[in-house]
């Protein structure tokens, strides 16, 4: 496992996060996953033991149980790793249970804090915009967390690049903290970050974690023109995030000849593709099984030759 750093933080992650997303498995979280505690303790465990020390989660995933859960399943070994949640989205019926509001962000930083069973947060991202909230007041109040010792670190997600290059600036007239990581889509069938995005996190040295880096299980391998997915498949109920599916059917052919040179899976393959852009810091990881999550582990082990890295 490799560890790199985040943003210039002096924070050093791992190239693969654990993702939790997946974990209890409510409502329209139900077809991501519905992972018990019991299993969710070994895969973390399982995360732990090949060098993981990075696990990413949410407050709406499963409105709130995926914090709880992951906060039990790391347990001591909280004070060894880098643990990262969101911010954002519904977290009740009231008017203002959801957004970037100062009184928003402040209920949920102390109820993630309870269900993390933590006293800080490493990193507190925002899940996208909140068209109704100013950027200064959210930048404010999370400067604010972070003096307060509550939150470390503050990170976006789903930002488009003007979007991020305007809350740089007003951080930087503000003397405020700024983001140091975005999370985004970004996969070898799902460029298109690369036209802004990407040019703008190398230029402001922001760190970049990738969240669906197999495209909702479509890059795994066992999507093929002429085979339908099993009936168990996540993207059979769940069909995101969108790609385009004849162009990806494409590129699973060309992974599959490359990942019987190196004697790995579709999935290793896609995943070493993203481990070998620059401009990602880690990849998230949403296994539900521990058999998919050893096969993920197993991509920080394959080394692309020049000519394979244009083929893909």
């Amino acid at each position: 496992m490799k560890y790199n750093l985040l943003s210039d933080t002096g924070l050093f992650v791992s190239e693969l996060c654990f993702g939790a997303m997946g974990f209890g498995g409510t409502g329209m979280w139900k077809n991501v996953g519905q992972t018990p505690q019991e299993e969710a303790n070994k895969l973390v465990g399982k995360a732990l033991d090949a060098g993981i020390n990075f696990f990413d989660t949410a407050n709406v995933y499963s409105t709130g149980i995926s914090e709880e859960m992951l906060g039990k399943a790391l347990g001591s070994k909280r004070e060894d790793v880098v643990v990262a949640t969101k911010v954002r989205g519904r977290m009740g019926e009231g008017a203002n249970d959801i957004g970037l509001s100062r009184t928003h962000i402040r209920q949920q930083v102390e109820a993630s804090l309870k269900r993390l069973g933590t006293d800080y947060i490493d990193l507190y991202q925002i899940h996208g915009v909140d068209p109704y909230t100013s950027f200064e007041d959210t930048l404010r109040t999370l400067d604010d967390l972070v003096r307060e010792g509550k939150i470390r670190y503050i990170g976006a997600s789903n930002l488009m690049a003007w979007h991020l290059m305007k809350t740089i600036g007003i951080s930087e007239n503000k003397g405020w903290e700024r983001f140091k990581s975005l999370q985004a889509h970004y996969s070898i069938a799902s460029r298109d970050l690369e036209r802004e995005v990407v040019p703008l996190l190398k230029d402001q040295n922001m760190g970049l974690m990738v969240w669906s880096p197999l495209a909702g299980g479509f890059l795994s391998g066992k999507y093929k023109r002429d085979q339908q997915p099993e009936e168990t498949s996540r993207r059979k109920e769940f069909d995101f995030p969108p790609i385009d599916k004849e162009k990806a059917y494409d590129i699973v052919e060309v992974m599959e000849e490359i990942a019987g040179n190196h004697k790995a899976s579709v999935a290793q393959v896609a995943l070493a593709w993203l481990l070998h852009q620059e401009v990602v810091t880690s990849v998230i990881l949403g296994a539900r099984k521990m058999e998919q999550l050893e096969d993920n582990i197993q991509s920080t082990q394959i080394q692309f030759t020049q000519d394979e890295i244009i083929k893909l």
